[in-house]
């Protein structure tokens, strides 16, 4: 199985293959994995050149509906080139890249299916200016939560708080209790009502949602989960922040739901 593997903002192809390198290591020589930089450059992520030196790269470098549209023209472009491919496992912008991707697909294609079978979400959600640009009302809370949220991840993902505190740094956006329990009520999702979201805007490929409790940005990915389908998905709390851990019982858990992801695409 061949999965296209797209980093974070302000890092690269060759950091999230070393982000990423105990799961692979957990996985057969059936899974290989295309780390792609993203087409444009950018200054590091927050905290990121304490451990990895330049060059450093994003899909987009502002939030608007049109640079998010570019990076799906080079996503396809990509594919075209390189693919085909079986599935994407994605990190932060990464993630929002296939989601936004996913869902203006969803919107504008729905008898179409997706390039790819299965998609691995790593700490990360879709872009709130794309649900309201295929008409899904967003709240103030939503975008409350949203704005505090990518504050309080700029500040504990910092050198200055790497330095000072190290993962001790990681705390939820403002106290915020974000667990898998957000699954349970789809009206109120950090302030999405999925009742009123329809059903054809859904992802329809089986997906992994991997999320840390810690990670400010959480809620994000657990709003990203909900436009899933419940039986093509599986969620896992990986316990840390906006990262990807290197413990081994971490790795472990990650390295089967990629076997899952796998098994339930040859069964969609």
């Amino acid at each position: 199985m061949r999965f296209l593997c797209l980093h974070g903002k302000g890092t690269s192809a060759a950091i999230f293959r070393s982000q990423t390198t105990l799961v692979r290591d957990r996985l057969s020589k059936d899974f290989t994995f295309d780390f792609v930089d993203g087409f444009l450059p950018s200054d590091p992520a927050a905290g990121v050149d304490l451990f990895y030196p330049p060059p450093y790269y994003s899909f987009w470098n502002d939030t608007s509906t049109d640079s998010v549209r570019k990076s799906h023209a080079w996503l396809l472009d990509k594919i075209r080139r390189d693919g085909p491919y079986d599935g994407v496992m994605c990190f932060s912008q990464g993630c929002s890249l296939i989601a936004s991707f996913c869902l203006y697909h969803q919107a504008e294609t729905p008898n179409q299916p997706l390039p790819f079978g299965v998609a691995i979400f790593i700490c990360g959600g879709v872009p709130l200016q794309v649900l309201e640009d295929v008409g899904i009302e967003v709240s103030k809370e939503a975008w409350d939560m949203n704005n505090k949220s990518s504050k309080a991840l700029a500040e504990q993902a910092s050198s200055d708080a790497i330095l000072k505190s190290g993962l001790n740094r990681w705390i939820t956006a403002d106290g915020v209790i974000a667990n898998g329990d957000a699954l349970q009520d789809p009206k109120n999702v950090f302030g999405l009502d999925f009742t009123r979201i329809p059903q054809h805007l859904r992802i329809k490929v089986p997906t992994v949602h991997i999320y840390g409790n810690k990670d400010p940005r959480c809620p994000a990915s657990l709003q990203l989960a909900q436009f899933s389908d419940p039986s093509l998905r599986k969620t896992y709390d990986h316990g840390g922040g906006h990262d990807v851990p290197r413990k081994s019982d971490v790795s472990e858990s990650i390295a089967q739901l990629v076997e899952w992801s796998a098994l339930a695409a040859s069964a969609h």
